[in-house]
């Protein structure tokens, strides 16, 4: 089993927390992949902001 870095966890809690405005302790309670699930598509929304000179959040 691998430890998952509490370092990249509180990036992961952050990111989500910052741009969807989400509570900590509803963003605790999602799992590990759905976490990265969530990140992977506000990372890919803020893409496609950027390449259309659109401010992202």
């Amino acid at each position: 089993m691998t430890r998952y870095s509490p370092d990249r966890l509180h990036e992961e809690v952050a990111y989500l927390a910052y741009h969807f405005h989400w509570p900590y302790h509803e963003i605790m309670q999602l799992d590990h992949r759905e976490r990265q699930r969530w990140v992977a598509e506000i990372a890919r929304i803020n893409e496609r902001l950027n390449e259309q000179g659109g401010t992202p959040r």
